[in-house]
């Protein structure tokens, strides 16, 4: 698959590491990818604004801090026409349960990750959110049990 950016391998040692830790100064970055600091800076800065680094987070443990439901939600709407599709994706937006949607292909119109802090909460956006919003034809879900396996969203 062609890259949509022109990368070297400084550049994909850079991403590897920032992605495996995000508060890694500049200076101890460039030593690892083995470049100066100053050239190190102006290459993170060209990875930002192409796009490419989308921003920094923390990763927070959602069970210390009482969001212990994690749950999966399979859409399908009535009408998908483009409108319909880009309706239900903004109306994603605006529900703080969802933390992750992607639009998908096959038996289901999307994919719904959701963090609640406990059954009836999660339930209750089901019910009262998720099956009354217009379009939506059903609703599937899927409770997590635990996390098995939790990577950097890319493989570099």
């Amino acid at each position: 698959m062609p890259l949509k950016a022109e990368l070297d391998a400084i550049d994909w040692k850079i991403l590897k590491q920032l992605q495996d830790n995000g508060r890694i100064t500049n200076v101890e970055l460039a030593e690892r990818v083995g470049i100066s600091a100053p050239p190190c800076l102006r290459r993170v800065r060209k990875l930002e604004e192409a796009g490419i680094i989308l921003g920094y987070r923390a990763i927070l443990n959602g069970a210390i801090l009482g969001q212990d439901i994690v749950a999966f939600c399979m859409i399908r709407l009535h009408r998908q026409s483009d409108a319909d599709l880009k309706s239900f994706a903004e109306t994603t937006k605006h529900w703080t349960l969802v933390r992750r949607a992607w639009m998908v292909s096959g038996e289901s119109d999307f994919l719904l990750h959701c963090v609640a802090s406990d059954l009836s909460t999660f339930q209750n956006f089901v019910i009262e959110e998720l099956t009354s919003t217009p379009n939506v034809d059903s609703v599937r879900t899927s409770l997590t049990i635990r996390s098995v396996k939790n990577e950097p969203l890319m493989v570099l």
